[in-house]
């Protein structure tokens, strides 16, 4: 059984951006960012979750960081200029990105929000992002997707 590909695959070979597709198995309902890195046997600080934020003025906004590490609201309002910014209710995901929880993708969201991806990825030579769903995770290098994304690395997690 091949693996159709997803959207974030067929944007990333368009743009001829390198990246290796790993899957996993998700019969076991386990999907969170943790059990992903342990089933595809990559380090937790090298596999990345991609989280999805509103600010105060209703603006939207991605965060790319370490799947056993916490989004710091306060660092995101900071980063944003915003006054406050909260996580996109999992109701409204879907409609505002076009994928769902666990499944989120930073690549191929219906509109090219503003990106940050933590700052420690920089200095990795590849990260583990979603593929755009569940089961389906690709590795690249985070310099190529910050560049596709127009991204910026920041230091949005918790101390």
């Amino acid at each position: 059984m091949g693996n159709p590909k997803t959207n974030v695959m067929r944007l990333l070979e368009q743009a001829k951006i390198p990246y290796e597709v790993t899957t996993y198995e998700v019969a076991d309902g386990k999907i969170d960012g943790q059990a992903v890195a342990a089933k595809i046997h990559k380090p937790a600080e090298q596999v990345y979750k991609t989280l999805v934020a509103v600010g105060h003025s209703k603006n939207n906004y991605v965060f790319v960081v370490p799947v056993d590490e916490e989004l710091d609201l306060k660092k995101a309002s900071k980063i944003t200029g915003e006054k406050s910014i909260e996580m996109l209710h999992v109701k409204d995901l879907q409609k505002t990105t076009g994928y769902i929880r666990g499944g989120c993708s930073p690549i191929g969201m219906k509109k090219l929000f503003k990106t940050f991806i933590h700052q420690a990825a920089e200095n990795r030579e590849e990260i583990t992002v979603s593929g755009g769903k569940i089961g389906v995770q690709v590795t690249l290098a985070p310099q190529a997707l910050c560049d596709y994304i127009k991204g910026s690395f920041e230091d949005v997690i918790k101390a």
